[in-house]
This record gives C-alpha cells, sequence and structure tokens, in this order.
C-alpha cells in the first residue's frame, strides 16, 4: 500500500523551539529517513527547503513563476514523503514521529486507478 505523508508546520513555531530541542526533532526526522531507506519503504525522496520552491501559475494563459502565493495560513507543506508499506497501520506507525511540532496528513496513492478510487 502506497501513502504520501505530507506534512504541515508552522515555521514561526519552529523558529521558537530551543535549538537542542529542534536538533533532536530533526534528528529523529532524518533516523526515519534513513529508517524507510534501508527497509526499502521510502518510494520518493524527502521534500527541498521551503525558501527554494517556485509556484507556476497561468494568468490569462501565460505562466506566471514566483515565489508565492503566500496564503493566511500560518503553515506551510514542510515535508513529503511518499512510502510503500504492508499495511495503514505501518503508515501511521511511521507517520505518527514525524507529528511532533506538526500536523502530519497521511492520504493514500492512487494507482491504476481513473477518477474513481
Amino acid at each position: 500500500m502506497k501513502y504520501v505523508i505530507l506534512i504541515h508546520s508552522n515555521p514561526a513555531a519552529w523558529e521558537a523551539l530551543p535549538k537542542k530541542e529542534a536538533d533532536r526533532v530533526l534528528g529523529d526526522h532524518f533516523a526515519m529517513i534513513d529508517e524507510l531507506t534501508k527497509s526499502g519503504e521510502l518510494v520518493s525522496p524527502v521534500l527541498g527547503l521551503a525558501n527554494e520552491r517556485t509556484f507556476i501559475e497561468n494568468r490569462k494563459g501565460v505562466p506566471a513563476i514566483t515565489d508565492g502565493p503566500f496564503g493566511e495560513a500560518k503553515e506551510q507543506l514542510a515535508g513529503v514523503f511518499q512510502i510503500d508499506v504492508e499495511s495503514r497501520d505501518r503508515a501511521i506507525e511511521i507517520a505518527t514521529p514525524l507529528a511532533q511540532y506538526s500536523v502530519v496528513e497521511l492520504r493514500p496513492v492512487m494507482e491504476d486507478a481513473g477518477t474513481e478510487m
């Protein structure tokens, strides 16, 4: 079963963490990435830094490339993992430690499906 783990985080909350705590949590994330890489459960690479993102919009038929839009939400998409695991329970086991200071969304990946699930 393939799932996508989407990590939503508030950068201000991360900046407010003591360095030791932020380093610990990031260490947990990197340990999870290492574990999933070794087990073969990590299907896709991890998301890059938010300050390096690019948005592409179609404005009246012309592509507009920017570093925004910026919504009213304080959270941003901070991480994406695609995993291939035996069960939903395993996916939850993987996603839970990633939610220490973030909200983690777990979604199944549609494969070989049209518009129906």
